[in-house]
């Protein structure tokens, strides 16, 4: 019988568009059926209920943290409760200032604009934004040479919601023109158990309690991952198995896309060996472990790195990166004698 295909990294950014529908099909709907981020939420609430009282546009807001924890969903959670629409575009997707003209001026009254990956605005469209956000106006330049003259456009109260990966690479004059700012942190496992127990009922596919348990240990405590783990092993349970998602048919879907009992995939042992073999655990700049990697550093700080740091597998240091002693155990390597000395 032919093998369902490994995943070659559960933690791939780029979402499929058969994904993308999965992923919008299983979207909480309700603040009820958003789990965890409860920080994030109440300020939100507070947020909400007071432009809601003051009879304004909400206030700008700035979403940030690792990808796949719900910053878009939260995004459409607030445009429904407010009753508004909410418009989704990218930082990459606005080329040319002319682009955000065309988006603004389409926005109704109190409507959202939601960017994800703001950090890749390009940076003459940032400064475009700029007096959009503060005084909802847009200037737009007309003509060229001493001809030139600048036509300012009124724009309805609007909101925009920012989402991003990388906080730090916003300029100042862009993060301080969002009023709330708010990171959203990894989940803890018993969130994941309630998202991928609604996912199921959602997917129609019986998902055992144990089994539900142990696919949460090893989501990285990111519900994107999850769900797609649950997808995959969806798939295999029902071609291998009964349809019925159980102990014994997760640890064989496990097995196949690699992905070990820390959660760990392909991607995720290859840096670590390479720091524990290579570079003698480290301390290695990212530059280098980049291209060791075959990898852009954007996607080592942003999707690697996070996850495990959290675990105490990686740390950062003013002279690079490196691996820990814990590292070394769960990869069941010996630390040599120099080694030792420099973790213990």
């Amino acid at each position: 019988m032919k093998q369902p295909k490994a995943a070659e990294n559960i933690l791939e950014t780029k979402v499929t568009p058969e994904e993308q529908s999965l992923f919008v099909s299983l979207r909480a709907s309700t603040w009820p059926e958003f789990a965890g981020q409860e920080n994030v939420k109440r300020a939100l609430h507070i947020a909400i209920a007071a432009a809601k009282k003051r009879k304004e546009a909400l206030g700008h807001i700035l979403l940030y943290g690792p990808p796949g924890l719900g910053k878009t969903t939260l995004a459409h959670l607030i445009g429904k409760e407010l009753d508004v629409h909410v418009r989704v575009t990218s930082g990459p997707a606005i080329e040319r200032a002319g682009d955000l003209a065309a988006i603004l001026t389409n926005l109704e009254p109190n409507d959202i604009l939601f960017i994800d990956e703001i950090h890749r605005l390009n940076k003459v469209v940032e400064e475009t934004l700029y007096p959009a956000m503060e005084d909802y106006a847009l200037d737009i330049v007309l003509g060229k040479g001493p001809a030139a003259r600048t036509l300012r456009l009124d724009l309805p109260q609007f909101t925009i919601i920012g989402a991003t990966t990388r906080v730090g690479l916003l300029s100042s004059p862009m993060r301080d023109r969002f009023g709330l700012i708010t990171r959203l942190s990894f989940y803890e496992p018993e969130q994941i158990e309630e998202i991928l127990d609604r996912a199921a009922k959602k997917l129609s596919v019986e998902l055992d309690a144990k089994a539900r348990h142990e696919l949460a240990k090893r989501s990285r405590g990111t519900p994107r991952i999850a769900l797609r783990l649950l997808k995959r092993v969806r798939d295999v349970a029902q071609i291998e198995g009964n349809g019925v998602i159980d102990e014994p048919i997760l640890h064989h879907s496990l097995a196949l896309f690699e992905v070990d009992s820390m959660g760990l995939d392909n991607s995720d042992r290859r840096l670590l060996t390479l720091l524990i073999d290579k570079y003698a655990g480290g301390p290695v700049g990212i530059e280098t472990m980049a291209a060791a990697l075959s990898e852009d550093i954007g996607t080592v700080e942003e999707v690697l790195e996070p996850y495990l740091m959290q675990i105490g597998f990686l740390k950062r240091t003013p002279r690079g990166r490196s691996a820990t002693a814990a590292a070394f155990s769960h990869l069941g390597k010996t630390p040599t004698k120099k080694q030792q000395e420099e973790l213990f």
